[in-house]
């Protein structure tokens, strides 16, 4: 899978969120089909690939006759399961605009992490419903790949590990802090370099127990949180 998610892909995972969230209650009834497709802007076939997907996560009883109802009990890990970053409001889709990727040797200010010398160096601007939340900055380990080309990525890098890479993340470790915006930030990000605004520090490791990837997140606090649920 490489650019942005499929569109059905994109309503469910925006969905799924919602749930999250709390702003779609266990047991609330959607609206028709046909009103959905129409407030989003899609056609009636993408939507119910995207309602079939969260019937499947246990997410949605689909009731001939009657209706869509969500099921708040069912299978909330979707693609973005390990984003935290949500709207202050909560939801919100994510999607990424990469800046630049590159092979680089390890800066000596970074963690250890993995086994090669070198790690490709992903920045991007994360949105939240189009709009700027986050600069992030994603070093991969190389022994995990020998280029990654940024027209290949998907929106979700976790995503793109599993499919193109044959590698999963299974889980992370995350500081939260504050930090000041680096001047690489793009001037669609509201605050400028220099500001001080939230910050997380990521650790991640693959299935197999390596660690893998380190990465760091300036988040625009007037715009997203930080969140995290247990169930």
């Amino acid at each position: 899978m490489r650019g942005p998610l499929p569109v059905h892909l994109q309503i469910s995972e925006m969905l799924i969120r919602e749930i999250a969230a709390g702003r779609l209650a266990d047991g609330a009834r959607l609206p028709t089909e046909r009103e959905m497709a129409q407030s989003l802007g899609i056609a009636v076939g993408t939507l119910r690939r995207a309602l079939a997907d969260l019937t499947e996560k246990g997410l949605l009883d689909r009731i001939q006759g009657s209706g869509n109802y969500v099921r708040a009990s069912g299978d909330l890990l979707g693609v973005y399961a390990f984003f935290r970053l949500e709207r202050i409001d909560g939801g919100g889709l994510p999607t990424a605009e990469v800046l630049s990727v590159e092979r680089l040797h390890k800066p000596a200010d970074l963690p250890e992490f993995g086994s090669a010398h070198e790690a490709h160096r992903v920045r991007r601007l994360r949105r939240l419903d189009g709009d700027p939340a986050a600069v992030e900055e994603i070093w991969l380990d190389a022994s995990r790949a020998d280029q990654l080309d940024s027209e290949d990525l998907s929106e979700s890098l976790y995503l793109h590990y599993r499919l193109a890479l044959g590698f999963s993340i299974a889980r992370a470790e995350d500081h939260i802090a504050v930090a000041t915006v680096p001047d690489w930030t793009p001037a669609d990000f509201g605050p400028p370099p220099g500001t001080v605004v939230g910050f997380i520090e990521r650790i991640a490791w693959a299935g197999d127990g390596a660690s893998v990837e380190y990465s760091r997140t300036w988040f625009d606090p007037g715009l997203a949180r930080y969140v995290t649920r247990f169930r």
